[in-house]
């Protein structure tokens, strides 16, 4: 199930909240919007603007800048529901658990972590029912074990 994966980790705190900012006004180059780039700005999210509810946004924020760089939210490409919500869960169990501190510690000890892996999600989730149009466009239960 797990692959090798070395994540790009991050030098700056202002790196990512550069990333995050970018997302937010939807300014980020889309090359810069990477597996790393997704999860720091996930834990800067909920660590550091609890004036966004994210559980209530990230669907919304997210599809909004795929759209502003040219992206397509569909059956097949662009925001993924259940994926996002996963790792949702996932940086928050993170930030529950590290002992880390400043924002760049946090995201590149998450990125070395499980819940930073490319697959995490696959641990609660079949290929079949994670990579289906109904889990993109909306959440789904996982079919596994539940999320944390």
């Amino acid at each position: 199930m797990t692959t090798d994966y070395s994540p790009r980790l991050f030098e700056r705190d202002s790196d990512i909240r550069a990333i995050g900012e970018g997302l937010l006004a939807r300014t980020l180059p889309r090359e810069a919007w990477t597996h790393e780039a997704h999860l720091g700005a996930c834990l800067w999210l909920v660590s550091e603007r609890p004036d966004i509810d994210i559980d209530a946004e990230i669907a919304t924020i997210i599809s909004r800048y795929n759209e502003s760089v040219g992206g397509v939210n569909d059956d097949t490409q662009g925001y993924h529901d259940s994926i996002t919500r996963a790792y949702v869960a996932g940086v928050r169990l993170f930030l529950s658990e590290t002992a880390e501190t400043g924002l760049s510690a946090r995201v590149n000890a998450m990125l070395r972590s499980d819940v930073g892996r490319r697959d995490w999600p696959l641990r609660f989730y079949s290929r079949e029912l994670l990579f289906s149009v109904p889990a993109r466009r909306g959440f789904v239960e996982p079919d596994l074990m539940p999320l944390p």
